[in-house]
């Protein structure tokens, strides 16, 4: 069992910044590939991001690429999304989620957290 808690979402204006943070605990060695997604009102949860074990190969989607940087410091068991100049569209709720292997899929992941709520006023 895995367990992910994150924290950090809150209100900012458009061209702010947050950074997530994703605390896991429990058997993290069997989960290394994390990955952060988000869901908006009335649509589908999307992926954001996921990094390797040790960091060296991350991944983002078009939509945040060179705003949004992924991050993991392996000693504290945590995973931060740095997020930059945020739009209003970036508005959503974003879950932090582990899995055996990277992936950009929901389904890819088995263990998930209950979600940070990031709102950007515009």
């Amino acid at each position: 069992q895995v367990q992910l808690v994150e924290s950090g979402g809150g209100l900012v204006q458009a061209g702010g910044s947050l950074r997530l943070s994703c605390a896991a605990s429990g058997r993290t060695f069997s989960r290394p590939a994390m990955g952060w997604f988000r869901q908006a009102p009335g649509k589908e949860r999307e992926f954001v991001s996921a990094i390797t074990l040790n960091g060296g190969s991350t991944y983002y989607a078009d939509t945040v690429k060179g705003r949004f940087t992924i991050s993991r410091d392996n000693i504290k068991d945590t995973v931060y999304l740095q997020m930059n100049s945020l739009k209003h569209e970036d508005t959503a709720v974003y879950y932090c989620a582990a899995a055996r292997f990277l992936g950009e899929r929901s389904v890819d992941y088995d263990y998930w957290g209950q979600g940070t709520q990031v709102t950007v006023s515009s």
